[in-house]
Formats: C-alpha cells, sequence, structure tokens
C-alpha cells in the first residue's frame, strides 16, 4: 500500500518553516517584549541580563537557547538586539563553511553587536575551532604563510555577543558549550499563550478574528508558535473563500477539519502511524523500520518529524523491543481495549 498523504517537506503542522514562509514569518516578529507571550521564565532571566548589561555599559554575555523547532528563537534574539540597541547579525551553521567565513563575518561586527548562529551545532569542528579564541578572548589567530615560513599573528576583535541557537544541544561539542555564560531552553507554549500570539498575528495581517477562533487554532498548533501562525493563514483563506471572513470557533474548526488537523494538532500522517501500529502490530511493540514500510515512509521521517510529538503527548511509548501505542492513542483513534495490558483494539 502506497501512501500519498503529507511527508515531511509540506506538512502543515510541521515546526520546519518552509522557504516561501520565511518573509511572512518575519513581518510577523515582535521587537520588543510586550508582543513576545510566553516562555516567562527565559523573558525574566534575559531581561535581568539585558539591564545589568545595560548599567555596566558592556556587551551581554554569549547566550545560547535550545529547543523544538518554532518556538521563538530567532524571535528572541531580534529583541535581544532591540532591547540592547545593537545590530544583529544572523546567520547558520551550514552556512559557515570554512574558518575564512567566520573570520569575515566576525571582522564586520562592532562593539556590542550581536551574531545570531542558528543550528549551531551544525558547524564544522574547524570552524569551532575558530570561535574558542573568538569568543573567549575576542582575537583571531591567524596563519599566515606555509611550510617553515609560516607564522600566527593574533587580530583583536570588538567584543561582540554570539546568540546560539540550536534543536539538538547533545549535538554541540562540550568545549563551544561551555564558552556560553547562559543557556535558556525553550519551553512549548500553553493554548492560552498561543491564542496570545494568534491575535497578534491576526491584527497584523489585518485578518477578523474572535478570541474563540484564535483558540481553537491555538489548542491544535501543538505548542509551536509557528504551527499557529501557519494554521491561522489556512483559516484566513478558508473564511475569505466560504464563510464571510471572519474567523471564529466554528469557521476554524471546520477550515482545520478540511486539514485534516484533529482536535489535538495530529494530522494524516500522525495518525497513519498510530493506526499502521494498532491494526497491522497489535498495538506494539514494533520496530521503526517495519513501521515505516508499512506505510511507504522513511524511517527517518518518522522518528524526526512524527514520533516527537506522538512521544510528547503521551500516545507512543519507547521500549527496548519496539513502539507501543498507549491506551490514550487506542481511545483518541475510536477503539477500546477489553484488556489494557493485551493490546488487542476492537472498533466501537
Amino acid at each position: 500500500m502506497w501512501y500519498n498523504g503529507p511527508t515531511m517537506e509540506n506538512r502543515t503542522v510541521s515546526p520546519q518553516a518552509e522557504p516561501n514562509e520565511e518573509q511572512i514569518q518575519q513581518s510577523l516578529r515582535p521587537t520588543t517584549w510586550a508582543g513576545y507571550f510566553g516562555q516567562t521564565l527565559v523573558k525574566q532571566n534575559i531581561k535581568i541580563l539585558i539591564e545589568a548589561a545595560r548599567q555596566r555599559e558592556e556587551p551581554l554575555d554569549h547566550i545560547l537557547a535550545y529547543g523544538p523547532p518554532g518556538l521563538g528563537k530567532t524571535t528572541l534574539a531580534n529583541i535581544i538586539a532591540h532591547e540592547m540597541t545593537v545590530n544583529l547579525k544572523i546567520t547558520s551553521g551550514p552556512a559557515i563553511e570554512r574558518p575564512g567565513d567566520l573570520a569575515a563575518i566576525l571582522t564586520n561586527l562592532l562593539r556590542g553587536d550581536i551574531l545570531f548562529i542558528d543550528e549551531i551545532h551544525r558547524m564544522s569542528r574547524a570552524v569551532e575551532e575558530v570561535m574558542y579564541p573568538a569568543m573567549e578572548d575576542f582575537a583571531l589567530d591567524i596563519v599566515i604563510g606555509k611550510g617553515s615560513g609560516a607564522r600566527s599573528i593574533r587580530l583583536k576583535l570588538p567584543q561582540f555577543t554570539i546568540l546560539g541557537a540550536t534543536t539538538r544541544l547533545s549535538l554541540l561539542a562540550s568545549p563551544l558549550r561551555d564558552r556560553f555564560g547562559s543557556i535558556f531552553r525553550l519551553e512549548f507554549y500553553q493554548p492560552e499563550e498561543l491564542a496570545q500570539i494568534v491575535l497578534r498575528s491576526a491584527q497584523i495581517l489585518n485578518v477578523p478574528i474572535e478570541p474563540d477562533g484564535a483558540l481553537t487554532i491555538a489548542a491544535r498548533a501543538r505548542g509551536t508558535a509557528r504551527i499557529a501562525n501557519r494554521l491561522l493563514k489556512r483559516a484566513r483563506d478558508f473564511a475569505q473563500v466560504r464563510s464571510d471572513g471572519i474567523i471564529t470557533g466554528a469557521v476554524a474548526d471546520q477550515a482545520l477539519k478540511m486539514l485534516e488537523v484533529d482536535p489535538l494538532g495530529l494530522d494524516i500522517l500522525d495518525r497513519k502511524v498510530l493506526h499502521a501500529i494498532i491494526d497491522k502490530f497489535s498495538g506494539g511493540p514494533v520496530g521503526l523500520e517495519t513501521i515505516a514500510a508499512s506505510i511507504s515512509e522513511d524511517s527517518s521521517t518518522v522518528m524526526d518529524v512524527v514520533e516527537p510529538y506522538l512521544l510528547q503527548i503521551g500516545f507512543l511509548d519507547r521500549t527496548p523491543r519496539g513502539r507501543k501505542a498507549t491506551p490514550r492513542a487506542y481511545q483518541h483513534l475510536g477503539y477500546t481495549l477489553s484488556d489494557e495490558d493485551d493490546a488487542q483494539p476492537a472498533l466501537f
């Protein structure tokens, strides 16, 4: 059986940014704390760091933010730069291919500037070696010449701030991680916080929306701001074509049903995986490769894109023998268990 549903690249509920939505996302990003909802503890700590640095008239210490994609790490960088009234330079780990690329960026920074490096864990080891003295001593060690005539010179840099962002903290080398003065984890948003984000985005996009419409969208956004904004745009299209243009709770519900996003934010690919485990493998345990083959999908897509959310909401268990669907997954999909210890499904 071939599966023709959404893939990792085109899922509506994917937390990864799509190339064609980056410009719109940029327009929705707040530049002040007033428009940044959620992440309360992170905000409080960063506000203290900023105020202390401003009082001492010093650049900020290096900051590392980590967590799942779509939670606002880039937005946080924009706000910090605005609050510090300094320039923000944005790049990514894969874009810095050689030490010379990093040197070119660092030598163009001014005192206090912030260099935001997204997916910093994907930098090469050679580039990381250049980062160490740059972050610690604000200096670049450059080798001039070759062979016996080679000599090393140290180029001083103005004091700057590295703001690193990563979705995979464990892949960041320990020497690099230790050079960050502050490390913060961004958490998933609560529906009430996402509803505030949706209302703010709707105002910027000039989309009429009611509070219950915003909450309906927020409840299905999987705790992720980027997904909430994407669902808002799809609900806007539906309201414009099939309704009077106003996103009410009922209109949002109808729009998301058409997108096959259920009340918990699961899409057709999530349900396809769960149905495969329950219907074909009696609820598990079953191996990852077997699940992927049964729905004609790549195993890395199942592991990296589908499983994290199913694990987060308690619909999936990882055991030494394989993946198992939990009783909560059975209940959500409309199954009943005659014996929870013997995971044999029966339809209502």
